[in-house]
């Protein structure tokens, strides 16, 4: 499984009518939606869509789409920028699963020093088990196929409060972050969204 990451940066007061127009490009794709979002602290007025592809030639094919198109996402050039992303899944982790997952959601991107990838994935496969109470709450851990190396991870989470207990204690008891994990991040972004109305995972 593949997955694609679309940020479409809108103008103040457009992300109702970017995020409608995205929603109705998508539903003429064969790739399958797995969420989508608005960003309400970190990078604002941005929509995030997360869609799944079984083939690589399927992403290609939609990312050929998207680039042909005059009216790529249903917006145009004084609408919005748009930012897309290939990704895989970490292959240790339990395929993504929609549905409720919480109120909040976090997406934190860490771009790694060159060769991180490797020594990131073996420190979150080792802390995973010990710090289950609060790695429950991650959804996907994917890492970037195109740019710069980099993972992105989603979490869920009921709120703000429930996020930053969980963080500290598991701190506290040198349970996460991942041992030899923060060595390989070069610079880190974090931001907190809300699902959209027709979001799989809400």
């Amino acid at each position: 499984m593949l997955y694609e990451l679309i940020t479409l940066h809108c103008t103040p007061l457009a992300q109702d009518r970017v995020s409608n127009a995205a929603y109705d490009w998508h539903n003429r794709s064969c790739a399958t939606l797995l969420g989508a979002w608005r960003t309400e602290i970190g990078d604002l007025f941005q929509i995030k869509l997360l869609r799944a592809f079984e083939l690589a030639q399927a992403l290609d094919a939609e990312r050929e789409r998207a680039l042909r198109d005059p009216v790529p996402y249903g917006v145009d050039a004084e609408d919005v920028c748009i930012e897309t992303e290939s990704l895989a899944p970490f292959p240790f982790l339990q395929p993504l699963q929609v549905g409720k997952r919480g109120a909040i959601y976090e997406f934190r991107t860490y771009w790694l020093h060159p060769g991180g990838l490797t020594p990131t994935m073996e420190a979150w496969r080792a802390a995973l088990g010990a710090a289950a109470e609060y790695t429950q709450h991650l959804l996907v851990n994917l890492y970037a196929l195109d740019g710069p190396p980099r993972i992105l991870h989603i979490w869920g989470f009921e709120s703000l409060a429930q996020r930053q207990e969980l963080r500290a204690r598991h701190y506290s008891l040198g349970l996460w972050p991942p041992k030899g994990g923060p060595q390989q991040i070069a610079r880190a972004n974090s931001t907190i969204c809300v699902p959209e109305a027709y979001s799989p995972i809400h």
